[in-house]
């Protein structure tokens, strides 16, 4: 089947990829089967190295309903740790498994595609939410360390691991099973897999859903450095309803008070402890907890336990009631080894070389956005010393010749800011679906919400798209303690 590439190839190059059988091969423990295509490593070279990506397909189980393909791409960048070929499972048992064959795929770089690799790079700098200025500069030197590892196992694939890539990869795949068209879903960087695909290939989008958007006019680190306003704006809304139940939690009555309170829970773990860890779970509980309205109370609750235990000087129960609080950090290493598609995808935009950029927004952070590790989206990224330059520019987002779809945004998504699905929904023209007083992230049939499920399923299913700007209730309302006073 012909195709046009915006400034590489000419159609009859690709064609043989584009007509190649696929052999499918069921699984052994289930109705998904399994098989591999192969794509170019580089576009512009389609008689040059290649690579494989892996395929997943559960046949629609209506096939006199059938409508052709709905294809799924989660999060990342880097496709959730190669799940991508498991998504078809996430929709088995919906109306949409019944008018559709659905495909899952690890994109390039990942899972059981071809693998992009980078070295295992060990931080010197230790895991801080609130570092000192005097740590700044080992961050930057473990980040620049992060980068060479990246490039010495990564090679010239690292090159063509991008977003324009895997859009055009789904075209190969939606060609390969001989489909006019195919329907999409979409998940955080996904979504904006979606929407590069529906612009450089408007005439084979048909349905399609774009769930926990990037915005599309933020570079890389502009998506980094919002999420710290994100998880903030949680913060506030929790210590707001705590302040209003002062009588049942003894935070304080404001929300500056509550805030204050675990500002003093803060300093009294520095005094007792040496080095950050607890402080730094504590601000990472804060953060977190505060995105999930149903922990709303436990966060209240462990903020209180905690003024105490600091307050008696007992580092050995503030360490117990932390116990359960994780941290974040890769740790995606095999052996000497590990995925390095985040790295590669993030550098698809320039990054300020100038580490005093990087040093001026911690500082700011630190301050601002302490909650939810803040501060590590501000901190220089590899973009700071990135080793290549992308070979083409990122896709302009525009909706030309598909038609309208639907945008599915948390209004307190703590990755992805709500401005983030704002944008892309206008953009593109696309209705919005808000999930009001929430946190969630990738919400659709992979959250639980039968609100959102049940208007997503009619849209994609039946092609009934909900209003333009349509609200519905998150899946977990906030704890029911009554207000002081109630």
């Amino acid at each position: 089947m012909a195709t046009t590439w915006p400034g590489t190839t000419s159609p009859d190059t690709l064609r043989e990829f584009y007509t190649q059988h696929i052999t499918w091969a069921p699984s052994t423990s289930g109705p998904l089967e399994h098989a591999t295509i192969t794509v170019p490593r580089d576009y512009a070279d389609p008689d040059g190295e290649r690579i494989t990506l892996a395929l997943s397909r559960r046949r629609a189980s209506d096939p006199e309903r059938r409508r052709g393909i709905l294809l799924a791409v989660n999060g990342g960048p880097g496709g959730d740790y190669g799940q991508g070929r498991a998504l078809p499972d996430a929709f088995a048992d919906t109306p949409v498994h019944e008018v559709y064959d659905l495909i899952g795929f690890d994109p390039r770089g990942i899972g059981d595609s071809t693998r992009l690799y980078a070295e295992v790079s060990v931080p010197k700098a230790p895991f801080d939410s609130r570092p000192p200025d005097s740590a700044f500069e080992t961050l930057a030197e473990d980040m620049r360390q992060r980068e060479l590892a990246c490039q010495r196992a990564g090679g010239e694939l690292r090159r063509h691991i991008s977003t324009r890539n895997t859009a055009r990869d789904m075209d190969v795949i939606r060609g390969a099973l001989g489909e006019p068209r195919l329907s999409f879903v979409g998940y955080a960087y996904g979504a904006y897999v979606g929407a590069v695909y529906g612009s450089l290939f408007p005439d084979r989008l048909d349905r399609s859903v774009l769930d926990s958007c990037v915005n599309p006019d933020w570079t890389w680190r502009e998506q980094f450095l919002w999420q710290g306003d994100a998880v903030q704006r949680n913060v506030e809304k929790w210590a707001d309803w705590t302040a209003r139940r002062d009588g049942h939690f003894g935070l304080g009555g404001t929300p500056q008070q509550v805030l204050a309170t675990v500002e003093e829970v803060v300093a009294r773990l520095d005094a007792i402890t040496e080095g950050p860890q607890l402080r730094t779970l504590l601000d990472g509980a804060v953060g977190n907890r505060a995105g999930d309205r149903g922990q709303w109370a436990q966060l209240g609750t462990l903020v209180g336990a905690l003024r105490t235990a600091a307050a008696d000087g007992d580092a050995g129960a503030c360490q117990e009631l932390l116990s359960q609080q994780g941290t974040w950090r890769a740790s995606d290493s095999e052996g000497e080894l590990r995925i390095g598609v985040l790295e590669a995808i993030t550098l698809e935009h320039a990054w300020p070389p100038d580490l005093k950029v990087y040093y001026d927004d911690m500082r700011d952070f630190r301050q601002r956005f302490p909650y939810g590790y803040g501060v590590l989206r501000a901190q220089p990224w590899v973009g700071a010393f990135r080793t290549f330059t992308a070979p083409e520019e990122p896709v302009e987002i525009v909706r030309d010749g598909y038609p309208v779809g639907l945008v599915v945004q948390a209004d307190g998504d703590p990755m992805d800011h709500y401005a983030g699905g704002v944008a892309m929904a206008e953009r593109l023209g696309h209705h919005l679906l808000t999930i009001e007083d929430s946190g969630e992230h990738e919400v659709y049939v992979l959250g639980g919400n039968p609100h959102v499920d049940a208007l997503v399923h009619r849209y994609l299913a039946d092609g009934e798209l909900p209003p333009p700007l349509t609200t519905c209730p998150g899946r977990t309302p906030r704890p029911d303690i009554p207000e002081d006073g109630a």
